[in-house]
């Protein structure tokens, strides 16, 4: 009987790994690309949050690959959304104004042509401190985009 249930957490965790490296919080996932952006509009939605902007980095770096002079796909496909939290922002600024440079908050989500079955979405770390408090909101939305909240 044990073997269903450790079956099962295995699936799991190959269906959505999380890395922390060089200043990035990311998370993989079978998911399509489009059901990961869905889930991270709703997401940011959720927290009562506003998109600010969405660049779509992907499709700005595949159009002038030629013009720079480079053959390179960098990404199938790669969006950026930048939203901010009122309240906490006005929080962290309050407890020092010059974190104004974190803000707004981005959260991206790419699929890599190296490994075009998954996705992953991420974000940067923050520093100690109270800048701490976006960095979980940040990934309590990455985790809620994926089902993982």
């Amino acid at each position: 009987m044990r073997a269903l249930p450790l079956t099962l957490a295995a699936a799991c965790l190959a269906a959505t790994q999380a890395f922390a490296t060089d200043g990035i919080i990311s998370y993989t996932t079978e998911q399509s690309f489009e059901d990961v952006v869905f889930g991270l509009e709703n997401a940011i939605l959720d927290e009562g949050l506003v998109i600010d902007h969405v660049s779509h980095t992907g499709d700005m770096l595949e159009r002038t690959k030629g013009d720079v002079g480079s053959g390179v796909t960098l990404f199938e496909k790669a969006d950026i959304y930048s939203f901010c939290s009122a309240k906490l922002s006005r929080e962290v600024m309050e407890a020092n104004p010059m974190n104004v440079v974190f803000c707004p908050y981005d959260i991206f989500v790419i699929v890599s042509p190296d490994t075009p079955d998954e996705t992953m979405i991420g974000f940067r770390t923050f520093p100690e401190g109270d800048m701490k408090k976006i960095e979980s909101l940040l990934d309590r939305i990455a985790r809620s985009a994926i089902g993982e909240d």
